[in-house]
């Protein structure tokens, strides 16, 4: 006999306190100062929040992207960490947004997004596959960037 209440089942990336949250990380081939400089850089910037301009990054910053993303940054601490208020047009209220950047070896970064407070299990696959799109073409643009320097060092 089953003890446990049907409705009382876990589902994936809910929790009482956050809602629904999703995690995605990867490990890219540079260093930390090199992957604030591009979060932080008007390319980078493009790839997670869209089309703004003149960002300070300083805590209490707001931001509206020309694609409808808004938020505050309530935590910067360069070269480690932003957290975040972030939200998308058309959502009821917006998330937590966590970006992490954590040195791993030399010349390896891991670059972690982790998102809370979204408001059902869609929106929750709909922010895994943008966060992993967005680490995928970090990728491909830091990958360019490094292997430029690389080329440029043994000229």
């Amino acid at each position: 006999m089953n003890n446990q209440n049907p409705g009382s089942y876990k589902q994936v990336g809910h929790t009482a306190s956050a809602g629904y949250q999703v995690g995605v990380r990867r490990t890219l081939p540079i260093s930390p100062e090199q992957a604030w400089s591009f979060l932080t850089s008007t390319e980078g910037l493009k790839l997670w929040l869209g089309n703004v301009s003149g960002l300070a990054f300083h805590e209490g910053e707001t931001f509206a992207s020309t694609e409808g993303i808004t938020g505050q940054f309530r935590v910067v601490k360069p070269l480690l960490q932003l957290r975040l208020k972030w939200g998308k047009k058309g959502w009821e209220k917006p998330s937590t947004l966590q970006i992490r950047l954590i040195a791993s070896k030399p010349g390896q970064t891991t670059i972690s997004f982790h998102q809370e407070h979204l408001d059902h299990p869609n929106m929750r696959e709909q922010m895994k596959q943008y966060w992993e799109d967005v680490l995928n073409e970090m990728r491909q643009q830091t990958s360019f960037v490094n292997n430029e320097e690389e080329r440029d060092s043994y000229e």
